[in-house]
Parts: C-alpha cells; structure tokens; sequence
C-alpha cells in the first residue's frame, strides 16, 4: 500500500518531534522567531544535505519547486535566502547536538554488535580537517594562508556510530579532546601514535579501559616477559614491557604490551602498543586493523554529505552544517541497519537524492527501490470492453 507522504517526510518521521521541540524550548531556538520555526529550519538543512544543495538558492528553490508536498514535512512554504542566511548565522547550534544524541539513542536500539567474540565495547577515535578558504573564513584560521576546522569523532564500530563529535579550530590537537572522554571501565578503543600520552594511559588501565595503538618510534623500554608465539600467524613478537625513560615511567607505571606484527598488504612492520595482557596477540592487531573503520566513516561523510563546502559563512552556520550532516548519517545508518538490501552508502544517498518526493512506503522503498508504483494511488485501470468481429464490421459500416 502507497503511504500518504514522501520517502523524505516518513525519514524526517525518524526524528522526534516532541523530543525537538522540548529541546528547541530548552535553547531558546524560537526566541523572536517570526514565522520560520525551528523545525524549518532544521529541514531545509536536512534538505540541503540530501539533496546535495550547493547553496541557499538551490535549498529555497528546491523546496519551493516542492511546496505542495511541504505539508507533509510540517513546514508551510519555503523559506526566503535571507531567512534561511539569518537563521543559519544566529540560531542555536547546539539544537542540532542535542537532536543528534537522541537519534543517536534510536539507532542504537537496531545497531548490531561489533564482528568480534568478545563483548567489550569496541570504540575508535580519530579526527579529520575540514579546509577553509581564509579569505572568506578568517574566523576559522589555522596556517598563515589557510583556514580549517576538525571534526573529533568517536566511532562506535557496533553498527558503526558516530557516538560522540566534537568541532574545534584546526589548531587544537587531538590528543586534548581524549582527554575530556570518560570511557566505560572495559571499553576498548583503538587510536593511532597521534594520541600517544602516557598520562592518560595510565588514567585509562587504572579505569579499566583498553587501548590499541601503534607505537611510537625511539620508545625507550625494557622486555620483562616474551610471549609464545601464536602457530602460522604474522606475529613477530609478544612482549610485556616496562618504560625506562624518567618522564614516561614517571607518568604510567603500569606495564604494558608491545607486539610486532607484519603487514603483508604494505609488506612492512607494525609495532603495535596496548594495556591488555590477556587477549591473543592476533585479536589486538585485528582490533587495530578495525581502526580503519573510522577512516572510511570520514571518506563517507566528505564525499556523500556537505561538509567540504559550506552555505554559510559564520562558526554558527558551519557548526549547524556539520551537525545537520551527521544527523543525515544517523539517519542514513539508521536506514542500512533496518534494509534487508545490503545498502552501499553512496547508493543510498544517490537514490534517497532522486527519490525524495517519490511517494512509496519507506520501508518497502530500501528493500526494493526499483519497483514503480501506479501513477494514482487506488485507482485501478480502465479497461475496454472487448468487440466482437461482426460488432467491429458494424462499427466500420
């Protein structure tokens, strides 16, 4: 059975409208609003990450080419370019964090558990540079003739959620944000030589939380115990060690483990270094390798979202940009996790963008979007009444 509203109305169902408006409450999103609520706002943003909107005028226009089916979003018409600059400049960003986190909850509930045996929640973290033209962005300076934001990502790899997101200047190093994170004790999460602290280390395994990382080149250390070694594996080494240099044995005492690992892919080395003793030496490299899961999650977000150009030009504007974006991708995860199709993300997006204002239930639509239904909903074809050969000789005479 067709369904009364769009595949972009019954996605935006996705998201609480009471939860958005107690949140819009709660931030003032609406304080002197004059006929463009909040919940406008938030979809024409939506629309513009979607629909692939390369600036206001394409977002005001695309809606507006739609106004007729606008009812169904909850939006009465399109709004103007200087509302939508207006809005975009000086509503609350943090509406769309807080939306974020409760789609988050949703996704959540459907998310399935991590590829590996053991039941540990299993986490990276990592951040990506978004560039900026100065000249237009010189809020937002990071060299001395470029500008640039970072996205600060956890990803949760059950279901592969973006879990927590942090936006800062391109200056603030990665390692400052892990340190703000409070990780539940018998977590695991696996992170590259750039978030090497021995402090937090330290902070990390008195919790009870587990790192993977690679380790850094010139680590000063002594072996206390070598391992055996697992039969047919590419594992080099298996070692319990202790850090001998006086800054780092002063800020982590705890012993550690260092394992080599050859990669045959890059046909090179890798020395991985972790806090937990107990798991295969193997499940700790395949927990690194894991890591490139949030690589690609970046590789997605750049290359099927707006993140890389912008329709605004103030912190506020980019920070709401950013923020409508990942709501997309829960949105879009949420979408894969529920298909029995086995969706390519950028196949999704691309359908999803030509789809629209296609009227078809959703979920019938992501498992089988190549069926077309019947131009007018309910109403069956006419056919002809069927003429005999003397009834069609009459008819001619």
């Amino acid at each position: 059975m067709l369904r009364s509203s769009s595949l972009f109305s019954q996605m935006l169902g996705l998201i609480s409208r009471s939860g958005f408006a107690q949140d819009a409450k709660a931030v003032k999103a609406d304080r002197n609003a004059k006929g463009f609520t909040s919940w406008g706002h938030f979809v024409s943003m939506i629309f513009c990450q979607l629909a692939q909107a390369q600036s206001l005028r394409e977002i005001t226009s695309g809606l507006r080419c739609c106004v007729g089916k606008l009812n169904h979003l909850g939006v009465k018409e399109a709004p103007k370019r200087s509302t939508l600059s207006y809005a975009n400049a000086h509503r609350p960003w943090e509406l769309y964090e807080l939306t974020f986190y409760r789609l988050l909850a949703r996704c959540r509930e459907v998310a399935p558990r991590h590829k590996f045996r053991f039941k540990n929640p299993l986490m990276s973290m990592d951040a990506s540079m978004i560039e900026m033209c100065l000249s237009m962005f010189d809020w937002a300076k990071y060299q001395s003739t470029k500008g640039a934001v970072k996205l600060h990502l956890l990803l949760d790899h059950s279901g592969y959620l973006p879990t927590f997101m942090l936006i800062t200047d391109g200056k603030t190093h990665e390692i400052r944000v892990a340190r703000t994170l409070e990780l539940a004790p018998g977590s695991i999460i696996a992170i590259d030589r750039g978030y090497t602290d021995f402090a937090l280390f330290s902070r990390w395994t008195t919790k009870g939380v587990w790192f993977v990382t690679k380790m850094k080149v010139g680590l000063a250390y002594k072996v206390i115990e070598e391992r055996e070694l697992p039969q047919k594996r590419p594992v080099l080494r298996d070692q319990i060690i202790a850090l001998t240099s006086e800054k780092a044995k002063r800020k982590c005492k705890q012993l550690l483990r260092r394992i080599e690992v050859w990669d045959e892919k890059n046909e090179e080395q890798v020395v991985l270094l972790t806090n937990h003793l107990k798991f295969g030496a193997t499940t700790i490299s395949a927990i690194y390798r894991e890591r490139w899961q949030i690589e690609m999650f970046f590789k997605a977000l750049k290359q099927n979202l707006k993140v890389k150009t912008f329709v605004g030009t103030s912190p506020n504007a980019i920070r709401i940009q950013i923020w409508t974006a990942l709501i997309t991708m829960l949105l879009l995860k949420y979408l894969q996790l529920k298909s029995k199709l086995g969706w390519a993300l950028s196949n999704l997006v691309a359908l999803l963008r030509w789809n629209l204002f296609t009227y078809r239930d959703l979920w019938a639509w992501i498992d089988d979007p190549y069926e077309t239904p019947p131009e007018n909903p309910g109403e069956e074809q006419l056919s002809l009444p069927s003429i005999g050969l003397g009834q069609h000789a009459a008819m001619n005479a």
